[in-house]
């Protein structure tokens, strides 16, 4: 892996893989929903729609995906709550254009008035997408609520739909212009590099555009939380959906690991505690699963699962039980547990890692927000140095009843949300 800064400041990650004849490029930027406001949440998702609608070289959509759909190229855009990614994965020799490309739309978009227009309604449509899907709506309403409804990493992603409807165009070339920039940015190519990349590179990315508009800072998180939440959303689902979290791990946590290991033996596959137990043996759902959302301030450990929804105190008594009997030992943690979980985490890497846009994540996340990033190897030998000592402090710490959050999303009426509160102090 060589990482490396153009003369304009923007860094460079360039990882040449072997066995394969795909690149993937990718760039990412430090902006997401947590860099917004009540006022604007929505519009780091928007701006990444927009990227797409033409350039001052290739004025529609029409043309960009024509272009790349010529190559046969994979091409995507994602935001998140602290970072927003443009990608294109293409055969090796195509990686010229792939550069071009991603460097085109994001850096001389044209904003047309008609088609942000146009694009509202889009946007509108996924959020009915989103709403009409409750193990999103769960998921969301559980960071609403560990993080509050007004701290921006507690935010939809998406936005509501008046902030959409009334975004302007000089809105979003200014916060374009706060948060889109050399100084904000990383560039990544992963895979059967060319030997000129770079210098295309070089070429490409010279005049970038530096900082025009000074970047706002996001407002941290302190965490307060002295005593469980539990919010119901009414909806007529056939199956119920439940997310309960705690505060979890951040970027940079040296628990990190330990979180990894302990979320794996819980809920990470089908021959996990939760799976087993609440799944196999008790028949009460037909998914969960656990799994961690870090950012720079606290992160998240989540369950979720979807169960039939008058056996809804069952789910929820099945899986405190389990947080319960590993957090105080009862259900002792074995070391066939622990092997397990340290090659199920390593063996799901090295598969992930066969991929160039998996890869290209990798070390674009570590760049944005660890100061030393760990090579995917680096990581493995951290987890392997768990122990079980490890595991059952950071249980201890975590699963505090006073720091659970559940969200219920299902046919329920709100006044049930006190005698679910009873069901989850453990």
């Amino acid at each position: 892996m060589k990482h490396y800064r153009l003369s304009n400041g923007i860094p460079v990650i360039i990882d040449r893989m072997s066995g394969t004849n795909v690149v993937t490029a990718l760039i990412l930027f430090k902006v997401g929903s947590r860099h917004e406001n009540p006022k604007n949440n929505g519009i780091s998702h928007f701006i990444e729609h927009l990227f797409f609608k033409g350039t001052e070289k290739r004025r529609t959509t029409l043309e960009i995906s024509r272009e790349l759909d010529g190559v046969g190229a994979d091409f995507n855009a994602f935001t998140s709550k602290d970072y927003t990614g443009y990608y294109v994965k293409v055969a090796s020799q195509h990686t010229p254009l792939a550069i071009d490309i991603l460097e085109d739309i994001l850096f001389h978009p044209i904003f047309d008035p008609e088609e942000i227009d146009r694009e509202r309604g889009v946007i509108v449509e996924e959020i009915n997408m989103y709403e009409d899907k409750p193990m999103v709506t769960a998921e969301e309403l559980a960071e609403m609520s560990i993080f509050g409804k007004n701290h921006p990493l507690g935010y939809r992603i998406a936005g509501p739909r008046k902030n959409i409807r009334s975004i302007s165009r000089e809105e979003i070339i200014r916060y374009r212009d706060e948060y889109y920039h050399t100084n904000n940015m990383v560039v990544i190519l992963a895979g059967n590099v060319p030997a000129d990349a770079e210098r295309i590179l070089k070429k490409q990315f010279a005049r970038a555009p530096k900082p025009r508009v000074t970047m706002s800072g996001y407002k941290k998180f302190s965490y307060t939380q002295s005593s469980s939440r539990v919010t119901v959303e009414t909806k007529p689902t056939a199956q119920s959906h439940l997310a309960l979290s705690f505060p979890g791990p951040t970027y940079t946590q040296k628990d990190s690991a330990a979180y990894q290991v302990l979320s794996t033996i819980l809920g990470a596959s089908m021959s996990s505690r939760l799976f087993i137990q609440v799944r196999e043996r008790q028949g009460l759902c037909y998914y969960i699963y656990s799994g961690i959302s870090p950012y720079e301030d606290m992160g998240v450990f989540t369950i979720q699962a979807g169960f039939d929804t008058k056996r809804i105190n069952q789910a929820i008594i099945g899986i405190v039980t389990e947080l319960k009997h590993i957090r105080d030992a009862i259900v002792p943690i074995t070391e066939h547990e622990l092997r397990n979980a340290k090659e199920y985490i390593a063996g799901k890497m090295s598969l992930r890692l066969e991929d160039s846009e998996h890869v290209a994540s990798w070390w674009g996340r570590g760049a944005l927000f660890v100061k030393e990033c760990l090579s995917p190897e680096e990581a493995v030998k951290r987890i392997r140095k768990v122990t079980i000592a490890d595991l059952y402090r950071v249980a201890k710490k975590t699963f505090n009843p006073k720091h659970a959050n559940l969200v219920v999303v299902g046919p329920y009426k709100k006044t049930q949300a006190a005698s679910f509160k009873k069901l989850i102090h453990f």
